[in-house]
């Protein structure tokens, strides 16, 4: 599904998103080390990007860049405390992907209406193709 660019582009957007705050908390990085076992990057590759991070690459397929978005949220959410400096900056990630203002609104709406703020992907993939149909 993805290459290996890919993998390591995502990764290192979600350690630049955790980083936002200027604290990057356990919770975050192991959250982020859990999504790098599901792509096959290992912890050493991780601990590289979060020194270094890599060069950003577009996601082409609308499916990958909501899955993608999805993780941000959770990433978000992970240590249980959501700043007006994490909302706007995911906002802004959004629309850097191209995904649509209103769905991206809707996303950061609804998700306090579930436990620990996660999102269930049946209610996210609903809102988005609510906006896009």
């Amino acid at each position: 599904m993805y290459n290996r660019e890919e993998k390591l582009s995502l990764l290192s957007e979600m350690i630049q998103f955790a980083k936002a705050d200027k604290k990057f908390k356990e919770e975050e990085y192991n959250f982020i080390l859990a999504v790098a076992l599901q792509l096959e990057v290992t912890k050493d590759e991780v601990d590289i990007l979060v020194e270094k991070g890599v060069e950003k690459t577009n996601l082409q397929s609308e499916s990958q860049r909501i899955l993608q978005f999805h993780r941000l949220v959770l990433l978000m959410n992970v240590d249980q405390e959501t700043s007006q400096l994490e909302i706007q900056k995911i906002k802004e990630m959004g629309l850097h992907m191209g995904l649509r203002p209103e769905a991206i609104d809707m996303v950061l709406e609804k998700m306090y209406e579930y436990p620990n703020k996660v999102i269930p992907p049946q209610e996210l993939i609903a809102i988005f193709t609510r906006f896009y149909n």
